[in-house]
């Protein structure tokens, strides 16, 4: 028994060591978020024995629970448990970097080329096979019973009815409550779990600053009519305010882009389906749409500020909730308030499959069959995502549309 719950060993190593392992990841880790948890298991707990599978476990937990892009969150704290915080610098710019590059050569291209050719028509439909993929399995896995799966298509009926930021908010603070009330389930405390020891006044300072810039970036905009704040708060609340990661934040970034006239629906979806074609996280597709954009701040300066920006919250949650995750992942009353989130972050992919993926991509049964096509593509066959993208490219091309 006291083997069990002793706090598990990390080993060390150098930043360097880190940057060339998450840049090796960075360039080969195609399809989205949960083949990237995959491929971290295999390369750092199976293949280099940093750490053992119980702790890589509990801070996939940790991230799942935080708002922000969870498989970027874990490769941050992969890299601070391997060489401290200049070793999350250094993961996350390797793993990250690749990917916000070809987005922002890809901005560059739909400029170019403009977002209603043929094949970026193909690379919106498969944008929509994409999306219900993600939906069929965060169903599956997150409503396995009737309670959340209510909580799920609630939620779902709630965003198309009322279609705005806020209500996205509003709807995952719900289903937090409701789950908080019905979700308990009596699961057993985890056990001590070996984590960086870094000072705990860094990790509430990161706290007071991530909700300080919730509320003063929106009152500094308002204030200040500069792009550049502006674009910079649009991608720090979708960065800071999106429960589930990946495809979930396609809502929030439309919200924030589209009504404002910064980008049009044609590029963005065009570039959402580009996003699966490229290695590394989905929320590069931020790069994209910094460099896409009509206003004089686009291009390479303006995807790299959009860049940061999205990311920028998740960098500071990692940090805040490292040195109080053993706390917090023995309060069930916590665990049973992201069971409700969860369930919510389902219903609220449901919404967004509908509008604007589907709304934007299926024009006529030409593109409604080829979305069925790359979906069975990848449900059935298990196709990886970049292939199904170079295919649907192709059709559309081929076909004209």
């Amino acid at each position: 028994m006291q083997e069990e719950t002793r706090p598990l060993a990390v080993s060390r190593g150098s930043v360097a060591e880190v940057l060339a392992a998450f840049a090796r990841l960075g360039v080969t880790s195609f399809g989205g978020p949960i083949a990237h948890l995959g491929y971290f298991r295999e390369e750092f707990v199976v293949r280099r024995r940093w750490l053992d599978d119980r702790t890589y476990a509990d801070l996939v937990a940790l991230c799942q629970f935080l708002p922000g892009p969870a498989s970027s969150q874990v490769s941050v704290a992969l890299g601070i448990m391997r060489a401290g915080l200049p070793g999350g610098v250094a993961a996350w710019l390797g793993f990250t970097l690749p990917s916000a590059l070809l987005m922002i050569a890809a901005a560059y291209g739909v400029v170019w080329l403009g977002a209603d050719t043929a094949a970026l028509r193909g690379l919106k439909v498969v944008a929509v096979a994409v999306v219900a993929q993600a939906v069929w399995g965060m169903a599956r896995t997150l409503c396995p019973d009737r309670i959340r799966a209510t909580i799920a298509i609630l939620a779902a009926v709630a965003l198309l009815v009322w279609s705005n930021a806020l209500a996205q908010i509003v709807i995952i603070v719900a289903g937090g409550v409701v789950g908080w009330r019905l979700l308990r389930c009596g699961a057993p405390l985890a056990a001590p779990l070996a984590l960086p020891s870094f000072d705990r006044r860094l990790a509430i300072g990161c706290w007071i600053v991530f909700f300080g810039l919730l509320v003063a970036l929106p009152l500094a905009r308002a204030a200040f009519p500069f792009h550049a704040l502006a674009l910079f708060d649009s991608f720090y609340r979708a960065g800071a305010l999106v429960f589930g990661g990946g495809h979930v934040v396609l809502p929030l970034l439309r919200a924030e882009v589209t009504p404002p006239g910064w980008v049009g629906d044609a590029q963005f979806i065009a570039g959402y389906g580009m996003a699966q074609a490229v290695p590394g996280p989905l929320f590069t597709f931020a790069a994209y749409l910094g460099a896409v954009q009509t206003s004089p701040l686009n291009g390479w300066a303006g995807g790299m500020l959009a860049l940061l920006a999205i990311f920028l919250p998740a960098w500071l949650l990692v940090i805040g909730a490292l040195p109080f995750w053993d706390w917090l992942r023995s309060r069930e009353e916590a665990q049973a308030a992201l069971r409700g989130v969860n369930a919510v972050v389902v219903g609220i992919l449901l919404a967004t499959l509908y509008t604007p993926v589907m709304t934007g991509a299926i024009m006529t049964p030409r593109d409604a069959a080829l979305a069925l096509g790359c979906f069975g593509m990848l449900t059935l066959w298990k196709w990886p995502p970049w292939l199904v993208v170079v295919v649907a490219a192709g059709v559309g091309w081929r076909v004209g549309g």
